[in-house]
């Protein structure tokens, strides 16, 4: 008897210590879900109330299509959207490639010497601070072809947020690990791959993120610019061409196929920023308490 009464509490404290467990994995489910599909039904709201005011309104299709009459041109205009998309796509992650490389090196380079930052920095921020509409029409005289003065444009855009971020992490640095690395005779180069471009990498995937949204808003604007049709058009021309024709269902298909395509680009790059950090960040970790 004095054994059964004694393992009573014992079982007693260990389902009390499991309980705490399985409401913390609970909520996290509920929250999971919740973040699925809160999103999910917000947007299906927001579509019922726009087919019901067009439907309700009498508002014609060429001055505000449905919901329903958009899903049926994105159907039936599929064989040229998609092309159209494709070309965007492509654009937008070459120029963002380019961005990421240039970004990169020419951040490595001017934190090398204060003089080197002095006499570089600012031609960088008098190319982010110029509207790429004014400097557009210049790029498309100059560049050799249509394809290769896009790719300028989305360069040129997405290229300052990923140099600015790089710079300001490679000189953030935590000064006693320099101290460390110097006390050791590390080289300046052994110091860069081992202590400052591991510290400056959550500074590159912010840069990232913001490149990736630049380099296609950036891509559109400099098709606006171009104006020009045929086989290698992008999003942004069939935009135009179902402005001059007054198609507007297939302008809203090509805008909620660009929509789309930046928030693909944004998860694209907030997957790679989670995969690269959330094993050591503060940033990506979760919180114990």
């Amino acid at each position: 008897m004095m054994s059964d009464s004694t393992s009573l509490p014992a079982t007693l404290s260990v389902e009390s210590a499991d309980a705490p467990a399985a409401d913390a994995a609970r909520k996290r489910s509920i929250e999971r879900t919740l973040g699925i599909f809160v999103p999910i039904l917000t947007v299906l709201a927001l579509l019922v109330l726009w087919q019901l005011l067009v439907v309700g309104t009498g508002i014609p299709q060429y001055i505000l299509p449905s919901p329903i009459a958009v899903a049926k041109a994105l159907v039936s205009d599929w064989g040229i959207l998609w092309p159209a998309l494709w070309v965007t796509t492509e654009i937008t992650f070459i120029s963002l490639v380019l961005a990421l490389i240039g970004g990169v090196g020419f951040a490595i380079f001017l934190v090398q010497s204060r003089w080197i930052e002095l006499a570089f920095y600012p031609l960088a921020v008098i190319l982010q601070v110029t509207p790429i509409v004014a400097i557009a029409p210049l790029i498309l005289i100059y560049a050799p072809t249509r394809e290769a003065a896009l790719l300028i444009c989305g360069f040129l855009v997405a290229f300052f947020p990923i140099l600015s971020n790089m710079v300001q992490g490679l000189k953030s640095v935590d000064h006693n690990l320099l101290n460390l690395f110097d006390l050791y005779g590390a080289s300046r180069w052994q110091a860069l791959l081992h202590l400052k471009l591991p510290a400056a990498q959550p500074y590159f995937m912010t840069g990232l993120r913001i490149g990736g949204g630049l380099s296609l808003i950036a891509s559109v604007v400099a098709e606006f610019a171009a104006g020009s049709g045929g086989p290698n058009s992008g999003l942004a021309f069939r935009l135009l061409e179902a402005q001059y024709r007054q198609n507007m269902p297939r302008l809203f298909a090509a805008l909620l196929l660009l929509s789309a395509l930046g928030v693909a680009i944004f998860a694209f790059t907030s997957f790679i920023s989670w995969l690269s950090l959330h094993r050591w960040h503060e940033s990506s970790l979760k919180r114990e308490n």
